[in-house]
Protein backbone atom coordinates (compact mmCIF):
# COMPACT_ATOMS: atom_id res chain seq x y z
CA UNK A 1 0.00 0.00 0.00
CA UNK A 2 1.19 3.51 -0.76
CA UNK A 3 0.65 4.83 2.77
CA UNK A 4 3.07 2.36 4.33
CA UNK A 5 5.75 2.44 1.66
CA UNK A 6 9.11 2.37 3.37
CA UNK A 7 11.31 5.41 3.16
CA UNK A 8 14.38 4.97 0.95
CA UNK A 9 16.65 5.65 3.93
CA UNK A 10 15.81 4.64 7.50
CA UNK A 11 15.24 7.35 10.07
CA UNK A 12 18.17 8.25 12.29
CA UNK A 13 18.12 7.29 15.96
CA UNK A 14 18.01 10.96 16.91
CA UNK A 15 14.99 11.64 14.67
CA UNK A 16 13.19 8.57 16.06
CA UNK A 17 13.94 9.77 19.60
CA UNK A 18 12.76 13.35 18.88
CA UNK A 19 9.49 12.49 17.10
CA UNK A 20 7.43 11.51 20.21
CA UNK A 21 8.61 14.63 22.07
CA UNK A 22 7.59 16.81 19.12
CA UNK A 23 4.19 15.06 18.91
CA UNK A 24 3.52 15.95 22.54
CA UNK A 25 4.59 19.60 22.20
CA UNK A 26 2.67 20.95 19.21
CA UNK A 27 2.56 24.70 18.73
CA UNK A 28 -0.86 26.38 18.54
CA UNK A 29 -0.57 26.62 14.75
CA UNK A 30 0.47 22.95 14.43
CA UNK A 31 -2.43 21.86 16.64
CA UNK A 32 -4.87 23.94 14.60
CA UNK A 33 -3.59 22.56 11.28
CA UNK A 34 -3.63 18.98 12.61
CA UNK A 35 -7.29 19.40 13.61
CA UNK A 36 -8.13 20.92 10.22
CA UNK A 37 -6.33 18.12 8.32
CA UNK A 38 -8.45 15.55 10.16
CA UNK A 39 -11.79 17.37 10.19
CA UNK A 40 -11.94 20.10 7.53
CA UNK A 41 -9.79 18.96 4.59
CA UNK A 42 -11.99 17.99 1.67
CA UNK A 43 -12.07 14.22 1.36
CA UNK A 44 -9.48 13.13 -1.18
CA UNK A 45 -8.73 9.39 -1.40
CA UNK A 46 -5.24 8.36 -0.29
CA UNK A 47 -4.59 11.42 1.86
CA UNK A 48 -4.04 10.05 5.34
CA UNK A 49 -1.72 12.44 7.22
CA UNK A 50 0.66 11.58 10.02
CA UNK A 51 2.42 14.13 12.20
CA UNK A 52 6.02 14.43 13.37
CA UNK A 53 7.32 11.62 11.15
CA UNK A 54 11.04 10.75 11.26
CA UNK A 55 12.57 10.65 7.77
CA UNK A 56 16.33 10.22 7.59
CA UNK A 57 17.87 12.68 10.06
CA UNK A 58 14.77 14.90 10.12
CA UNK A 59 11.31 14.93 11.66
CA UNK A 60 8.72 16.18 9.16
CA UNK A 61 5.79 18.12 10.64
CA UNK A 62 2.96 16.52 8.60
CA UNK A 63 3.32 13.75 6.03
CA UNK A 64 0.94 12.15 3.56
CA UNK A 65 2.83 9.02 2.51
CA UNK A 66 0.25 8.06 -0.13
CA UNK A 67 0.82 11.30 -2.05
CA UNK A 68 4.45 11.76 -0.91
CA UNK A 69 3.62 15.23 0.41
CA UNK A 70 5.26 16.90 3.41
CA UNK A 71 3.84 20.02 5.04
CA UNK A 72 6.36 22.01 7.06
CA UNK A 73 5.15 24.69 9.45
CA UNK A 74 7.22 27.88 9.54
CA UNK A 75 7.24 30.21 12.53
CA UNK A 76 9.18 33.45 12.88
CA UNK A 77 12.52 31.64 13.31
CA UNK A 78 12.34 30.49 9.69
CA UNK A 79 12.95 34.09 8.54
CA UNK A 80 16.50 33.90 9.97
CA UNK A 81 19.11 33.52 7.16
CA UNK A 82 20.85 30.58 8.88
CA UNK A 83 17.53 28.83 9.42
CA UNK A 84 16.58 29.44 5.77
CA UNK A 85 19.82 27.72 4.73
CA UNK A 86 19.06 24.73 7.02
CA UNK A 87 15.49 24.60 5.69
CA UNK A 88 16.79 24.53 2.09
CA UNK A 89 19.15 21.64 2.95
CA UNK A 90 16.32 19.79 4.67
CA UNK A 91 13.94 20.35 1.75
CA UNK A 92 16.59 19.15 -0.72
CA UNK A 93 17.11 15.97 1.30
CA UNK A 94 13.36 15.29 1.54
CA UNK A 95 12.88 15.94 -2.19
CA UNK A 96 15.72 13.50 -2.90
CA UNK A 97 13.61 10.93 -1.01
CA UNK A 98 10.79 11.53 -3.55
CA UNK A 99 8.69 13.82 -1.35
CA UNK A 100 7.15 17.12 -2.34
CA UNK A 101 7.59 19.73 0.39
CA UNK A 102 5.36 22.73 0.99
CA UNK A 103 5.98 25.31 3.68
CA UNK A 104 3.11 27.03 5.42
CA UNK A 105 3.52 29.99 7.73
CA UNK A 106 2.08 29.71 11.24
CA UNK A 107 0.50 33.13 10.69
CA UNK A 108 -1.44 31.84 7.66
CA UNK A 109 -2.79 28.89 9.64
CA UNK A 110 -3.98 31.20 12.39
CA UNK A 111 -5.47 33.87 10.09
CA UNK A 112 -6.67 32.11 6.91
CA UNK A 113 -7.21 28.38 7.34
CA UNK A 114 -9.47 28.19 4.26
CA UNK A 115 -6.63 29.37 2.01
CA UNK A 116 -4.20 26.96 3.69
CA UNK A 117 -6.55 24.00 3.15
CA UNK A 118 -7.11 25.06 -0.47
CA UNK A 119 -3.35 25.09 -1.03
CA UNK A 120 -2.96 21.65 0.54
CA UNK A 121 -5.87 20.22 -1.44
CA UNK A 122 -4.38 21.48 -4.69
CA UNK A 123 -1.01 19.95 -3.76
CA UNK A 124 -2.75 16.65 -3.03
CA UNK A 125 -4.26 16.76 -6.51
CA UNK A 126 -7.83 16.91 -5.25
CA UNK A 127 -8.97 19.57 -7.66
CA UNK A 128 -7.85 22.42 -9.85
CA UNK A 129 -9.34 25.71 -8.74
CA UNK A 130 -11.37 27.58 -11.34
CA UNK A 131 -10.86 31.32 -11.45
CA UNK A 132 -13.90 33.32 -10.48
CA UNK A 133 -15.43 34.34 -12.83
CA UNK A 134 -14.46 31.65 -15.32
CA UNK A 135 -12.47 33.05 -18.29
CA UNK A 136 -14.81 31.17 -20.68
CA UNK A 137 -17.90 32.72 -19.15
CA UNK A 138 -18.97 29.48 -17.42
CA UNK A 139 -22.57 28.94 -16.54
CA UNK A 140 -24.93 26.05 -17.19
CA UNK A 141 -25.69 25.19 -20.75
CA UNK A 142 -28.67 23.34 -22.09
CA UNK A 143 -28.52 19.58 -22.65
CA UNK A 144 -28.94 20.12 -26.43
CA UNK A 145 -25.66 22.00 -26.77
Amino acid sequence: MAWNRENPKPASREAIRNAPRLRRSLTDAERRLWTALRKELPEVPGTHFRRQVPIGGYVADFVCMGRRLIIEMDGEIHADPQQKRRDAERDAYLRAQDFRVIRIKNRDVMLDMKAVLRTITVELGGYTPTPSPSPQGGGVRGASE
